[in-house]
């Protein structure tokens, strides 16, 4: 190990270390002058940190050392949940944060790898929610096949939205999600079977019996029942993250990649360009539904108004804020978009303002995101790096 790469390791280190501890203190802040303190000292240690070269430093660690880092961080992460182990509010934000940001590595796919708009995001999500409420209910299927069901089904709908969307471009397929997103609130209010616009409540999951709804105690501590939740979202989202970067990775990610920057040279070169949109689209939706059926039986409750075309628009925001594309930058830019308000209760009627005003300054001053997506590059033999 040459004297370079120690020194990548060890900064890779203190920024896994160092935001480990921004984290436990930051959702331990009880008053908003404290929070606001802590995000200035934040952001002055992120600006010093690219001014000296020690983010990229980081960077360069993290990817030459994933083994070591990626088992640094997995031991960051139950750190935070051990700190926290017995707080319902801070559990149930992170399990939250982790299903939240599932359904942004699938908007991810189809928008930053394919380009296939989706304004419907929060729609399939609601799709998954909605499916496990009735499955759990009125079903005795094993509810981690109710899981997939909610994000089969979230596959299935966005295969027949396929249809109009396929047949249009640009803003007009964009217009298409939209109106999809809308009418599936709208259904979801007039029809009383599925609760009306009061909605429904979800039973718990229950996994081999073990039932995850209920406290657990383990070497002499006692846990949040919201951590059994965590841990599901937390293999959720990491499944996801790792489908998503190794499509990313092969020459699917390659073709979806052609596609997105130019249809017509992409089909001069013999891709098919519905085959790789409706892969896209499918898998994307996949992730969202199952996120959402999940979510469902987490919070126990169900509603329209959780599944809102402005909850959509947020879902693109964290997209564009973390790097069009990027698969590092979802988590950051998620953490951001949900945990902010909750913990600010100030901005919480302003919130849809903060966003929009924080998408208008990334366009304006970093359109490629917090986090941009690094340019693809290939070895002789053909293998793609990224």
């Amino acid at each position: 190990m040459t004297t370079q790469y120690r020194a990548d390791l060890a900064a890779a280190i203190a920024a896994i270390v160092l935001t480990s501890i921004f984290v436990i203190f930051a959702l331990h802040a009880e008053s908003e002058k404290s929070l606001l303190m802590l995000l200035c000292v934040g952001s002055v240690g992120l600006v010093a940190g690219a001014r000296t070269g020690l983010i990229s430093r980081a960077g360069r660690g993290m990817l030459h050392y994933q083994r070591v880092t990626n088992l640094l961080a997995l031991a960051a992460c139950a750190a935070v949940v051990l700190v926290f182990r017995e707080d319902h509010f801070v559990l149930l934000l992170l399990a939250t944060v982790m299903l939240y940001s599932t359904v942004y590595v699938g908007l991810n796919l189809q928008i930053g790898c394919c380009g296939v708009m989706n304004f419907a995001g929060a729609a399939f999500f609601g799709v998954g929610a909605y499916t496990a409420a009735i499955l759990v209910a009125h079903t005795q299927l094993p509810h981690l096949l109710v899981l997939l069901a909610g994000g089969a089904v979230a596959a299935l709908l966005g295969c027949v939205l396929l249809l109009p969307v396929l047949r249009t471009r640009g803003h007009y397929a964009a217009l298409v999600t939209i109106a999809f997103g809308i009418l599936f609130r709208s259904f979801l209010e007039v029809n009383d079977t599925l609760g009306g616009p009061q909605g429904l409540k979800v039973p718990g999951m229950t996994i081999l019996g073990w039932n995850l709804s209920e406290g657990i105690t383990a070497f002499g501590m006692s846990f949040s029942f919201y951590v059994n939740y965590l841990i599901l979202a937390f293999a959720l989202m990491l499944g996801a993250f790792i489908l998503a970067s190794r499509i990313d990775r092969s020459w699917l990610g390659l073709s979806m990649d052609a596609v997105r920057i130019d249809e017509t040279a992409a089909s001069t070169f013999g891709i098919h360009i519905v085959r790789w949109k409706i892969t896209a689209f499918i898998i994307g939706n996949l992730f969202a539904g199952m996120a959402g059926a999940l979510f469902a039986v987490m919070t126990a409750f169900v509603a329209p108004a959780n599944f809102t075309f402005g909850d959509s628009l947020i879902m693109l925001s964290v997209i564009v804020l973390g790097g069009i594309g990027s698969l590092w930058g979802i988590l950051p830019a998620a953490a951001i978009v949900l945990l902010l308000p909750e913990k600010l209760q100030a901005i919480q009627e302003y919130r849809y303002l903060l966003y929009a005003v924080a998408v208008i300054l990334i366009l304006m001053f970093r359109p490629q995101g917090m986090f941009p997506r690094r340019l693809r590059a290939f070895k002789l033999s053909g293998e793609s790096v990224q």
